[in-house]
């Protein structure tokens, strides 16, 4: 695009937050530059039978404080205030455990499996309350949005699953020619799709015929997606071990912001909710964790081999400050990668959870709107 219009992109969405806000500073480049990050994790615990499948997601961290996590035929639910441990689901035969999702309450955690059908648990019951049938092939992918159940399939079909009802897939979108082994949805509207075919798609949900966006400049499969907490129309997106890239979208002009060229495959993304800053974990050849300011796309710090071998899956702690991340080598490491504003520490309002960065730090009117905490009723 011309440099004129690129220019204004990049400026509009890199507004600094309002005085007096966590990310807020003239001097945010140098305090990024003062950032240090620690290169050993601050816990680390076994996770036996983790599958070395890049299109997997396996593992996520509930609103309540727990770390589901799949392990071949099982997953095991970690409670990180207690220790405590117990196991959720079995499968039998050759079934095996291809992706997990808590529900924005983290009352229920939905279940993905090879043969294609998606089991939803009562987490504090321990119990199955449903299984959803109707995926040809494995589902690699979920993604909440209230009730509705976002699944990703190896066929290439997305299915918009409402569990309140029988009759639960109310959406089918077709526009992947690979297996979709990303969903991310933006509350509580747009959903974002990557896929083993390279290709970016963002989806209006009232509208699921065809994607509101599609993007094909990765050239390898596409699983790290990121909905940036402070802008809701800016995506970021990361691509395979041939691609090495994360893009930046402007997803309400369907514009590329800007690019940056990393060292290794690209496995998730995650933004800080308290600061300006984009973590990304990495597979072949580094292993590594890299974490970036942004806009400025500089590199904070760099955590080199973080695990023997790939970084396979990553997710933040509710209160914003760690991450965990799993990997082939079968350890699950904690990392304290992001700080609580100074607010939080001197225990301020927020305190017991941090202040997070959202769309009101950057304009009333642009920012994302938060869902209630209700549970959802499962039939």
């Amino acid at each position: 695009m011309p440099q004129t219009e690129h220019s204004s992109l990049l400026a509009q969405y890199a507004r600094l937050p309002n005085k007096g806000s966590a990310a807020s500073s003239s001097s945010s480049a140098n305090a990024a530059s003062r950032r240090r990050i620690p290169t050993q994790p601050d816990r680390v615990l076994d996770a036996p039978g983790m599958l070395d499948d890049y299109y997997l997601n396996l593992m996520d961290w509930s609103s309540t404080n727990l770390l589901a996590i799949g392990l071949a035929e099982s997953v095991y639910v970690w409670n990180a205030a207690t220790g405590d441990v117990t196991e959720l689901a079995l499968t039998e035969g050759d079934e095996y455990i291809c992706s997990v999702k808590f529900t924005e309450d983290g009352s229920h955690l939905a279940v993905g499996l090879a043969s294609g059908p998606i089991q939803v648990y009562d987490v504090c019951a321990g119990q199955l309350v449903r299984t959803m049938s109707g995926h040809p092939s494995r589902v690699a992918s979920l993604s909440w949005s209230g009730a509705v159940l976002a699944s990703g399939c190896r066929s290439g079909e997305i299915w918009n699953s409402d569990v309140r009802v029988a009759q639960h897939c109310v959406a089918q979108m077709k526009g992947h020619r690979g297996e979709v082994c990303g969903l991310e949805w933006r509350p509580e509207i747009l959903l974002a799709s990557g896929g083993n075919d390279n290709v970016v798609n963002v989806w209006d949900g009232r509208m699921t015929h065809a994607p509101k966006m599609s993007k094909t400049n990765h050239t390898a499969a596409v699983k790290a997606l990121a909905w940036c907490p402070w802008n809701s129309s800016l995506l970021a997106s990361g691509g395979g071990s041939s691609d090495r890239t994360i893009h930046f979208w402007n997803t309400t002009q369907g514009a590329r912001l800007n690019s940056l060229v990393t060292t290794s495959q690209v496995t998730s993304l995650a933004w800080n909710p308290h600061a300006k800053e984009l973590l990304s974990t990495h597979g072949v050849p580094d292993h590594h964790l890299a974490l970036w300011s942004y806009p400025s796309l500089t590199k904070v710090a760099d955590v080199p081999h973080a695990h023997r071998t790939r970084i396979l899956h990553s997710c933040t702690s509710p209160d914003g400050t760690t991450v965990a991340t799993a990997s082939s080598d079968e350890d699950l490491k904690f990392w304290k990668i992001f700080d609580l504003p100074k607010s939080a520490l001197k225990g301020g309002a927020g305190a017991a959870s941090g202040r997070m960065l959202s769309g009101k730090d950057v304009d009333e009117n642009d920012g994302i709107g938060r869902k209630s905490k209700t549970g959802i009723s499962v039939r």
